[in-house]
């Protein structure tokens, strides 16, 4: 409505400008044919002698003229005429054609039932609309914005425009005909729409994203089923990737023993095992190392087979004994074992940031803090862009760099540059859009994670009943007798295939067996270590009865 009343007012102006304009140029010309010409004209001659002037349409009667003045004179208003033909069409006629023939948006949800309104649209829930309608389920979006209506719209997705929410947009949208609703938008608004669709009568779900947690309860207050806040499970999600005692890759490591350990290794591109299949490289025949996962890209394979690529600057994590590592270190020349000593460097003190700070902290971690502005907290103040800074901070010895920058780009140059300087040091990052995941983990980054993810991970399993993806996999151990695997030999059970997981050690006795020759056979008394996601050892156990 406003846009309508800019543009009448702004036509209305130009209009009456258009009008002075000619009839002062009329009056000028009218003056300058009798005093210089010597050929006086009236009004409506000399009018009609400006209007075809300035819209270059012809001259009449009038064609020529003597004196310089008045040839000056003619052609600015020639020139004048150029110069709002253009100013004419690209402000008032060219909108005025868009407007008329552009499509409308949808005003009304026609033909929906049980589906998942989303009020205002964001990189948060892009994640979650993108789940959604890959399972099926019936999305519609309720915009305030026209343009990100359209733009919404033109990508043929369903959608609802109206200027404000009020009880008539929730009524076009089909609210009580809705099995959910998800409210996107300012706290306050939030707020507001909770109530509005309590107090329609709706008696679905309401999901809620805040930004400001202290808004958890009164959310809850104003009819909201469910408040997140994603900001702040992003933090625990980087701080769990980033500590073993936050949250342990493997889960279960303690049943290993002094025998076996858990590491990861980080294979540099000039090494000699970058790009051979797990086949290939035979690490367990060669080195008695078994490999049980691999992080590629922020994400960890946990069912590796034979065909397995090991990718340059990729993390293989390995069970084997302490002998067993050296070796792999040595046959993969480059490759290096992450420390598990030195602090964590956190770069940023912000919302995100000040959150893995306090839980890595409260995991009994040792903490160093980079920002650039002076606050409570912060260890270092400097740009992590400076190479003296990032000397300052230690960042080669220390056992992983988060990245909780609220900025995209400036995360991208801090990930060039530490990796640069430091091939070793594992780097974890915040992003703000989803579609800069990729550009960071080309930049070096080894673990990159999104708002749009953590909300759609949450509000997808809520809604869905299922994890869309998860945020922070993890690999479990599994200490078993040898049941059903008595008398067998490893090779005849092919676990990888049928369940997902591997053996990675058989104790018997005072022994540890992490190869297996082909006269290997399970005995009752053997102890087996068996490694594999939640869902592999789930699988495990319902065909060997572990």
């Amino acid at each position: 409505m406003k846009q309508s009343h800019r543009l009448r007012r702004r036509t209305f102006y130009f209009v009456l400008f258009l009008i002075l304009f000619i009839l002062l140029t009329t009056r000028v010309y009218m003056m300058g044919m009798d005093h210089l010409e010597q050929r006086p004209r009236g009004f409506w001659r000399s009018l009609m002698t400006v209007v075809e002037t300035i819209t270059t349409t012809g001259f009449g009667h009038d064609d020529t003229w003597n004196h310089p003045v008045m040839t000056l004179y003619v052609i600015f208003l020639q020139v004048s005429g150029l110069f709002l033909f253009f100013l004419i069409f690209p402000l008032y006629f060219i909108p005025f054609f868009e407007r008329r023939f552009e499509q409308r948006l949808p005003d009304e949800a026609r033909d929906l039932q049980g589906h998942v309104i989303i009020y205002c649209f964001s990189q948060a829930v892009s994640s979650l609309l993108r789940e959604l309608e890959r399972a099926g389920q019936p999305v519609l979006l309720l915009e305030e914005d026209e343009a990100e209506a359209r733009r919404l719209w033109e990508q043929e997705h369903r959608v609802v425009h109206h200027r404000s929410v009020d009880d008539a947009a929730l009524a076009a949208a089909g609210l009580l005909q809705a099995r959910t609703l998800v409210c996107n938008g300012r706290d306050s608004d939030n707020a507001s729409l909770c109530l509005a669709a309590r107090q329609l009568g709706f008696r679905g779900e309401i999901l809620t994203l805040v930004e400001d947690p202290t808004y958890v309860e009164p959310m809850m207050l104003a009819g909201s089923n469910e408040v997140l806040t994603p900001r702040h499970l992003l933090a625990a999600a980087l701080a769990a990737r980033a500590s073993e005692r936050v949250s342990p890759t493997i889960a279960g490591a303690h049943q290993l023993g002094h025998k076996l350990e858990i590491c990861q290794i980080r294979v540099a591109p000039e090494s000699r095992l970058a790009g051979l299949s797990l086949g290939q490289a035979a690490l367990g025949a060669r080195t008695g190392a078994i490999v049980i996962g691999q992080w590629v890209g922020g994400r960890l394979e946990t069912a590796p087979g034979a065909g397995m690529v090991i990718e340059p600057r990729g993390i293989l994590v390995v069970a084997a004994s302490r002998e067993s590592i050296e070796k792999l270190e040595r046959l993969a020349e480059g490759a290096r074992t992450l420390t598990q000593q030195g602090p964590f460097v956190v770069v940023g003190s912000g919302e995100v940031g000040g959150q893995v700070v306090e839980l890595l902290r409260q995991a009994g971690e040792r903490v160093v803090v980079i920002d650039r502005r002076q606050r409570e907290g912060v260890d270092i103040v400097g740009d992590i862009l400076d190479p003296d800074i990032i000397e300052q901070a230690g960042i080669e010895s220390a056992q992983a760099v988060i990245l909780a920058i609220d900025s995209d780009p400036r995360t991208l140059f801090a990930a060039v540059i530490i990796r640069d300087r430091c091939a070793r040091v594992p780097i974890l990052a915040r992003v703000n859009e989803t579609a800069n995941l990729e550009k960071l983990h080309r930049a070096g980054a080894d673990f990159a994670l999104s708002f749009s993810q953590v909300a759609g991970s949450l509000l997808a399993s809520r809604l869905l009943g299922q994890h869309a993806f998860e945020l922070d996999p993890q690999l479990k151990l599994l200490k078993v007798g040898s049941g059903r695997m008595e008398g067998k030999a490893p090779s005849e059970l092919d676990l990888r295939r049928r369940t997902g997981c591997s053996i990675i050690g058989v104790e018997r006795g005072n022994e540890l067996f992490t190869e297996f020759d082909a006269d290997f056979r399970f005995l009752p008394e053997d102890e087996v270590y068996v490694c594999g996601s939640e869902r592999a050892i789930e699988r495990f156990q319902d065909a060997f009865g572990g």
